[in-house]
């Protein structure tokens, strides 16, 4: 059953929650990709979007910022549009790994797939996915459409992000061969690999994050723009996805703590999905040890206690 909160609650926990944490400076830049490590880590913002399309923010929250390990959700939820969702699951799966994002030991120990689409094996195998196969060009464009269709703006990659992205993905190179050697992964290699750091390099704003979780919390059709992106079916689908392995080995507590599916980026960016109610966005670039957004978790978390708001919650 759904509960009915009030937007001026709404407003006054995602007020008072800016305040409370404004002046927080845990956490510190990511430093292995140059980029990240120059972001002013002072910025802050949240926002959060109704299913009205009313959007509530404070802070930074017009910064545009590396998208990072938050573009494998939208992907995930292109690869199902085109295939459908059983052969996600065949053809990538969706089990937590329990594993650190970047694992390699995760595909070694589960050769037959690569887990799921939201760790770095899986979005790779998801790129790989996407249609028209052996078009480079035509599979970007399909990506960023899609990205543009749920955040009802136009994204475009940070070509400093970018160039530090290429030239520190070392791991991220023996991921995906290791993937052709298993046959998990369905297109060039290379050119998997070199999509999926283009859709990390993707400048996004807090804004047009919460738009785009929005967009999954209303069954695919974009609050802003009323257009129904994506089938409705797969929005239960990727926000179990999101629950399950949204803060990688992290989640259980997470989950436990919040109450709210979420997918966190290394840029500092975390979005959150709460079905039938909003969507919700957080940045701060000061991350912990495993590369999640200090400040932004403590937002996001204390914004669920303040609604006594959680997926559970019945």
């Amino acid at each position: 059953m759904k509960k009915e909160i009030s937007k001026e609650k709404i407003e006054a926990a995602v007020a008072a929650t800016y305040e409370k944490f404004k002046s927080n400076t845990e956490g510190k830049n990511a430093d292995y990709i140059p980029f990240l490590a120059a972001i002013p880590s002072e910025l802050f913002g949240i926002a959060l979007c109704l299913p009205s399309g009313e959007i509530i923010s404070y802070g930074d929250v017009d910064y545009k910022f590396g998208i990072e390990s938050i573009s494998k959700v939208p992907t995930a939820i292109l690869a199902m549009q085109q295939y459908g969702d059983k052969k996600m699951l065949e053809m990538i799966g969706a089990d937590a790994t329990g594993l650190p994002f970047n694992s390699v030991l995760a595909i070694l120990m589960e050769s037959n797939h690569p887990s799921t689409p939201l760790v770095n094996a899986g979005a790779i195998s998801a790129c790989s996915m996407v249609t028209p196969l052996g078009d480079r060009n035509g599979k970007w464009e399909s990506i960023v459409s899609f990205i543009n269709a749920l955040t009802d703006s136009e994204v475009d990659v940070i070509d400093e992000l970018y160039k530090s992205e290429t030239y520190t993905n070392f791991n991220n190179r023996a991921i995906s061969w290791l993937l052709k050697g298993y046959d998990r992964i369905y297109d060039d290699p290379d050119m998997s690999l070199d999509i999926y750091t283009r859709q990390c390099s993707l400048g996004i704003t807090a804004k047009e994050l919460s738009i785009m979780a929005a967009t999954i919390a209303c069954k695919g059709v974009n609050p802003v723009s009323k257009k129904q992106v994506f089938d409705a079916y797969l929005s239960p689908k990727i926000t179990a996805m999101v629950a399950s392995v949204g803060f990688y080995e992290h989640t259980g507590r997470w989950m436990f703590e919040s109450g709210l599916p979420a997918k966190s980026g290394v840029g500092g960016g975390v979005l959150g999905i709460m079905p039938g109610q909003f969507g919700i966005a957080a940045f701060s670039p000061r991350i912990d040890g495993s590369g999640n957004s200090v400040r932004s978790q403590l937002a996001l978390k204390h914004i669920m206690e303040q609604l006594e708001l959680g997926i559970y919650d019945y």
